[in-house]
């Protein structure tokens, strides 16, 4: 009797797994949106490869990726919005590329920016993707082989891009304002010590500790252990993040195969940037609807978006080998951490010790 209520839950859960997995959500998103976005990441590619130096492009296309935080509100609100998302994505890639000059820190300021930036998106109601490109921005950075003298010109490089995607933001508004009527600015809701502080720490202690074991396990270039596990971990809801777990697992072990089938192309400079500028249109055009099938084609832009710059130099098996570690390991890392974070005896007994520690001015804006 209870073998066979239990064999009725499973069968249950796979339906709706395979229902969610089948389910494409309409959206609203004015198809003009992933034209300026792929014009945002695509364009320092372009102008990469006309100079020969594709591997700065590839920094600049990173900045680009600010595009994405722009907000469908008045046009005051989204230009200040977007500018200050700016500035975060240089000062995490500035951060990151410091960190590589000092093995020992990457963890410490992997989690150091992971709660800050999430402190502040969650306080300042930054919709998605949060602080997801912020952090891969840090991850990328801490990674990149270049010399000292290189980092004023990486963090140069990156802060272009930003403003390119700033630039490409206002135009993009001055034309689609036309088109719809802006959002209004919702007010936001007294922050909470719980939403703010408590989850944003729980949420950077366990991108440290996957950043750490991947470390432990000498895993190469390991920066999307880090961005897997804040993906998954993000979910609003334990259910929320075992379906992005899950989704993200079946995109990625298929973009991986794209990605494999890609690097056995002879691709150029020029044949790179379009390829990116492509799929960061198809991303866009679909993560607002189909959450799996826009990883099939996020795994080989970020693979792309770090590696470009050395392809060539290493079998492809071997790349693609490293990356489906680096997700499976990210994505059990982030699943655990959305179970911690998600239950209410774990946030009680670690919750109550990190109250304490708010001076005693700030406890009346850090109630539940």
């Amino acid at each position: 009797m209870a073998s066979g209520r239990i064999l009725m839950d499973i069968k249950g859960m796979l339906r709706q797994q395979m229902r969610l997995l089948l389910t494409i959500t309409p959206s609203d998103r004015l198809w003009q949106m992933p034209i300026a976005a792929a014009l945002a990441s695509g364009l320092p590619l372009f102008v990469g490869a006309y100079f020969g130096e594709l591997q700065y492009g590839l920094v600049s296309s990173l900045g680009g990726l600010v595009f994405l935080y722009l907000p469908n509100t008045p046009m005051s609100h989204r230009m200040v919005m977007l500018m200050a998302c700016a500035f975060a994505m240089i000062a995490c890639y500035a951060l990151g590329v410091i960190s590589h000059f000092f093995p020992v820190l990457k963890v410490p300021v992997l989690v150091f920016a992971s709660i800050l930036v999430t402190m502040v998106c969650r306080f300042y109601g930054v919709g998605m993707p949060g602080s997801l490109f912020f952090i891969m921005a840090a991850a990328i950075g801490a990674y990149t082989p270049l010399e000292v003298l290189q980092v004023p010109l990486m963090v140069g490089l990156i802060s272009m891009g930003a403003l390119l995607a700033c630039l490409i933001g206002f135009f993009y508004s001055l034309y689609t304002l036309r088109l719809l009527p802006p959002q209004p600015v919702l007010q936001r809701l007294p922050p909470t010590f719980n939403f703010v502080v408590f989850d944003s720490v729980i949420i950077g202690v366990f991108v440290g500790i996957s950043l750490l074991l991947a470390q432990v396990l000498q895993l190469d270039k390991p920066y999307w252990v880090p961005v897997t596990c804040l993906a998954v971990i993000q979910g609003a809801s334990l259910q929320a993040v075992w379906n992005k777990q899950l989704q993200r697992v079946l995109g990625t072990v298929i973009g991986l195969l794209v990605a494999w089938g890609m690097l056995l192309l002879p691709l150029n400079n020029w044949s790179i940037a379009l390829t990116m500028m492509l799929l960061s249109f198809v991303i866009e055009y679909s993560v607002v609807r189909h959450y799996a099938f826009a990883t099939i084609f996020i795994t080989p832009l970020t693979i792309l978006l770090a590696e470009a710059a050395t392809l060539g130099q290493g079998s492809p098996n071997t790349l693609i080998e490293a990356r489906f570690y680096d997700t499976v390991l990210g994505c059990l890392v982030g699943l655990v951490g959305g179970i911690c974070l998600h239950n209410p005896r774990f946030r009680d007994v670690i919750g109550r010790p990190m109250r304490r520690l708010i001076p005693a001015r700030f406890a009346g804006s850090a109630k539940e």
